[in-house]
């Protein structure tokens, strides 16, 4: 029996967040955005992931802003965005009633499907936002609700786990489920092996994203289809394969004429390649995409640690004058996973898990010293890990402080109207409230040059305590 793919393009959003460390500009995605609108794409995920904290932090524009003029531009496309649950878009757990206020905004301004993930495949950490997720709606409609698995590998990750878990997210109130393979460790095989036995305990949509780090996407994603997949992520080739994923034209091609045909024009896809080449051109010459980033490093199936994660820890060594150590670093990395939990090793985990090795290695002595971000994993503020973290080692590591054992949220008293009291002098809408939540003084500067830009102010040589601003 005939079953269409349906393809969700990343090209906007996680290819460029993959290769060059979200910096495209909303200026370079506005030339292409009809041809975008015109392919019939499943969905095109734009938002949410890094480009919140990027356009504020970076590249001097409104997030909210952006999305807007997403919208307008690409009327017929459904657009997706990437969405941390508790941890919204920034790096703490936050109040359910600014979540809340999140998710209906974000479908307000424009989204459609909303990507829901938690670092530690805690379902507790997810529930606010998916039940945000279903009451939210825009002119009637409703957005599609994808949880995400954040997949790993490791003695606990088998089968039976990520099933149980996808039995939890669909009890939950999901749409759809995505496996979400940040650091290309599916292999094609394990991938039939998961995907059928996803589609054979739930029945939801099951959408298969992987990167092309490890050079296996490919195959994984026509592993994935032929076991029953029935939505791919894929990038437009000039911004796909390295740590990016795999090119969509290339898996148009290899399913058309056959029962996966996409139905998606090849030719349309050319057009849209070609453009993109040109970004691709300028981000090269101007050192944005390093070429590290395009080649294939199967050491990812080793190690078992995300690319970034190992460009992380390799700066931290050679900070320190110890970039010799890196071996023993990446064989502290599983010790220290397994003392903490077995967390999958996703932002923010695999840069808690990575500092805390490159520690026990430096000092000569394990936990000699301890992050305060360890410490709050080992604690419970970031939710339940996979597997319960042995009490005589977290009493060795938080000493006397109380473990949370509930959902970290639960302890933290609705936030909204202490925030919007905070930035009063800045903000001008409740979105921009919403940013200054994430990403406090951030926000903030950006707030400030806003304001400079609209009043014809000259920030930089003016005088806040004698309050002279010159124009």
């Amino acid at each position: 029996m005939a079953k269409k793919i349906r393809v969700t393009e990343t090209v906007l959003r996680d290819a460029h967040q993959s290769l060059l460390a979200t910096r495209m500009r909303i200026e370079e995605m506005l030339p292409i955005l009809p041809k975008l609108n015109q392919v019939g794409f499943n969905s095109l995920e734009c938002w949410g992931g890094a480009t919140f904290d990027s356009c504020l932090r970076f590249l001097g524009e409104d997030p909210w802003e952006r999305l807007r003029t997403l919208r307008r531009e690409m009327p017929d496309a459904r657009l997706q965005m990437l969405f941390r649950g508790q941890n919204m878009l920034g790096y703490r757990h936050y109040a359910d009633d600014v979540l809340e206020e999140f998710v209906q905004k974000s479908v307000e301004n424009g989204i459609d499907v909303i990507r829901i993930f938690d670092a530690l495949n805690d379902i507790r950490n997810l529930q606010t936002a998916i039940n945000s997720a279903k009451k939210a709606s825009r002119d009637g409609k409703k957005p599609e609700v994808q949880v995400a698995i954040s997949y790993t590998t490791g003695e606990v990750f088998t089968t039976e786990y990520y099933v149980e878990y996808a039995k939890k997210i669909q009890a939950a109130g999901a749409d759809s489920i995505c496996i979400k393979d940040m650091a290309a460790l599916l292999t094609p095989y394990k991938t039939e092996e998961l995907v059928k036995a996803l589609k054979a305990n739930v029945d939801l949509p099951i959408d298969l994203h992987t990167h092309y780090t490890s050079g296996l996407a490919s195959m994984c994603l026509l592993k994935g289809i032929e076991a029953g997949a029935d939505i791919i992520d894929t990038a437009m080739s000039p911004l796909a394969l390295g740590t990016s994923h795999a090119p969509t034209e290339s898996m148009v091609a290899a399913l058309q004429g056959t029962e996966y045909d996409t139905g998606l024009d090849l030719p349309l896809l050319m057009e849209i390649r070609e453009y993109f080449m040109g970004l691709r051109k300028k981000y090269l010459d101007e050192g944005l995409i390093d070429q590290k980033m395009l080649a294939t490093d199967a050491g990812a199936l080793i190690y078992q640690v995300p690319g970034g994660m190992l460009s992380n820890l390799l700066s931290q060594l050679k900070q320190a004058g110890k970039e010799e150590l890196l071996q023993e670093v990446l064989l502290e990395v599983p010790r220290v996973r397994k003392d903490a939990g077995f967390p999958p090793l996703v932002t923010p985990s695999s840069q808690i898990v990575g500092t805390q090795a490159v520690f026990n290695v430096l000092m000569g002595e394990r936990y000699k010293t301890v992050t305060k971000e360890f410490k709050g994993v080992v604690r419970g503020e970031y939710g339940q890990t996979p597997v319960p973290i042995d009490p005589e080692f977290r009493k060795k590591i938080i000493g006397d402080a109380e473990p949370i054992d509930c959902r970290p949220a639960d302890l933290l008293a609705p936030e909204l109207d202490k925030l919007r009291k905070e930035c009063a002098e800045w903000a001008e809408s409740e979105e921009d409230v919403l940013s200054y939540a994430q990403f406090g003084q951030v926000a903030v500067k950006f707030f400030e040059k806003r304001r400079n830009q609209k009043l014809g102010i000259d920030g930089k040589h003016g005088d806040a305590e004698k309050q002279i601003h010159p124009v």
